[in-house]
């Protein structure tokens, strides 16, 4: 199979990203179509409503990264069979779990450019349908029949809401330090890109040097992946991420720009950033841009987030190569590039 090259960024970076994606997409073509299939048929309940929401939130599009990775991961590995599929699907459930809690927990009204399902059929089928995925995965994960899988993701899922808590706790808190804020991304989001990886060795039966490899990867993935989605949130516009644009500034949620931004801005500007913080809101939205962007923070979360990505490449220099080798690497060059 050919390589997939790798463009350097240019004048043309948006296209020739669009382009990179695509041509990983094109590549698991088939394990995605047969991944989608499964995800529609294990969705279904004798249960209207599961079988409504779950549906809704599935179809609503995303990029399906973290299920891109199971693949990815287990094909550059050698393997050969057919529970990348399976375990795919499982990761896939785990992940919308969590969009489902996290958006009621965020009271959001809007994802990937659509209603979300709390807003549409309320929080409680919001939370119990995300209770269902959750147990659904888990039912699917034991016909893997690997305990060390079960063993990775049950960590993985208490890591998560482990995560989710502490990140609850700071919300309103001016005073998080970045190490703070580090250590909550890395259980909240970057314990399932590092999952995901993982397992994909795990059922190729790679040795100790991949497996780590593959988890290094993922996890630095996942920080990367994090820290553009929050510089985007001071950066972008509601019609390119497909939610509401300063949405962690409204909810009291200091991340990275804005902590950097605390640090390094003048006593008024800080206090002016410490209210909005402690208030939530987007009254101030266009004054914390502004010290955000004069404070160089946005520039430093960008810097913090190549830097991760550059990591996660560099982590698969023990896979032989592979064009799923080389799709990896698009992977971790379009989670600090894209827009969206």
């Amino acid at each position: 199979m050919t390589a997939i090259a790798n463009k350097n960024p240019g004048t043309s970076q948006k296209t020739a990203l669009a382009s990179d994606f695509e041509a990983v997409q094109s590549l698991l073509k088939p394990e995605s179509t047969a991944v989608d299939q499964l995800i529609l048929h294990r969705l279904s309940s004798d249960v209207a409503l599961i079988n409504q929401l779950g549906a809704y939130i599935i179809n609503s599009g995303g990029k399906r990264l973290r299920p891109m990775i199971v693949l990815l991961s287990a094909l550059a590995s050698g393997y050969q069979g057919e529970k990348h599929i399976l375990l795919a699907a499982v990761i896939e459930f785990i992940h919308t779990a969590t969009l489902l809690h996290d958006d009621v927990v965020d009271s959001s009204d809007m994802r990937r450019g659509k209603a979300t399902a709390n807003d549409i059929w309320g929080n409680e089928a919001s939370v119990l349908v995300g209770d269902f995925l959750y147990s659904r995965a888990f039912e699917m994960m034991v016909e893997a029949g690997n305990m060390r899988i079960m063993d990775i993701l049950s960590h993985t899922t208490n890591n998560i809401a482990e995560g989710e808590v502490m990140q609850l706790l700071n919300i309103n808190e001016p005073d998080i330090s970045e190490q703070h804020y580090d250590a909550v991304i890395r259980a909240k989001t970057s314990i399932l890109f590092e999952a995901a990886a993982r397992i994909g060795g795990v059922i190729a039966d790679q040795n100790d040097e991949v497996d780590q490899a593959l988890a290094s990867y993922g996890q630095h993935l996942g920080i990367a992946f994090q820290l553009v989605d929050d510089l985007l949130d001071y950066s972008s516009t509601s019609e390119a991420l497909g939610k509401n644009v300063g949405d962690d500034l409204a909810e009291g949620k200091p991340t990275l720009p804005l902590i950097h931004a605390m640090q390094h801005a003048a006593t008024a500007d800080r206090d002016l950033l410490s209210a909005a913080i402690r208030s939530g809101g987007l009254d101030k939205i266009n004054e914390v841009i502004a010290i955000i962007e004069s404070t160089g923070s946005l520039a430093y979360t960008s810097q913090r987030a190549s830097a991760e990505a550059e990591k996660a490449k560099l982590a698969l220099s023990p896979l032989p190569p592979s064009a799923y080798k080389d799709a990896m690497i698009i992977l971790a060059d379009f989670s600090v590039q894209r827009v969206y």
